[in-house]
């Protein structure tokens, strides 16, 4: 299927590794011009220098942190510069913090918000003057436990709940400048914090036993890869899913309890 990407420009908070730097290597190999962002140059070198290695381009990237309104407003105007458009905005910058609810404190609650659901509106308010112009596409990742959180999930599953109804509101009020707005709930995918308890839990099994074990209760029977989440996330921002927007997308094997 052609996503209808090329030459859109695109950009993608927390890029510099897992899911965020897999969507931009997607996103590149479909034909789109995407900067990543993240806080660490290091690691965005070490991206861009990965994702050239694999689609033979070279992309840009910017030095930000969504927590900062200047920061947001930094990587807005520097792509408004030098692309003159932007069609995509991925909201993917975000760590799970998750505790029991009598170990949480305000600050862990003020922390965890400002990051997700903060982040999130920074990069959303900073983009949509120049999304306003041409149409384009919104995408978030969430979380499963944002649609039915477990015990001990606070604060990261109330966080992405409210991200959830932002997700639902802004492809209400948006819509009318044909400007899409979903979302993605991510359950287990591969990552650097799961291949940690791997190494940690289970040092004599290969990746492929570890992640298929039943304790994981997935149906589809293992952990998932950043690239089938990639893949999702890059058909929602295309042009080939113009008539999706409101929704939440799970990628989760099949565990999540809710639709």
């Amino acid at each position: 299927m052609d996503l209808r990407l090329t030459e859109k420009v695109a950009v993608i908070t927390g890029s510099s590794k897992g899911i965020g730097k897999e969507t931009a290597t997607v996103l590149t190999e479909e034909g789109a011009k995407v900067v990543l962002v993240a806080r660490h140059e290091d690691g965005l070198k070490q991206a861009v220098a990965d994702i050239k290695e694999k689609t033979g381009k070279t992309l840009d990237y910017v030095v930000a942190d969504v927590t900062s309104d200047s920061d947001a407003k930094k990587v807005i105007d520097y792509v408004k510069d030098q692309y003159g458009q932007l069609d995509i905005l991925i909201n993917n910058a975000g760590s799970a913090f998750a505790e029991n609810f009598d170990q949480v404190g305000l600050d862990d609650w003020q922390n965890d918000l400002n990051l997700k659901l903060f982040g999130w509106l920074r990069m959303i308010h900073a983009a949509l003057p120049e999304l306003k112009k041409q149409g384009g596409a919104i995408l978030n990742l969430a979380a499963v436990a944002g649609k039915t959180p477990p015990a001990q999930s606070s604060p990261t599953s109330v966080s992405r709940a409210a991200g959830l109804a932002l997700t639902k509101t802004l492809s209400k009020d948006l819509a009318q400048y044909n400007i899409r707005v979903n979302a993605v709930c991510i359950g287990l995918i591969r990552s650097g914090q799961i291949e940690k308890r791997w190494q940690q839990d289970a040092p004599d099994k290969t990746w492929e036993e570890y992640a298929s074990d039943p304790k994981f209760n997935i149906p589809l029977g293992r952990i998932g890869d950043t690239r089938e989440a990639a893949d999702v996330i890059a058909f929602l921002v295309s042009d080939a899913a113009s008539y999706v927007s409101g929704t939440a997308v799970n990628i989760d094997g099949g565990s999540g309890a809710a639709l």
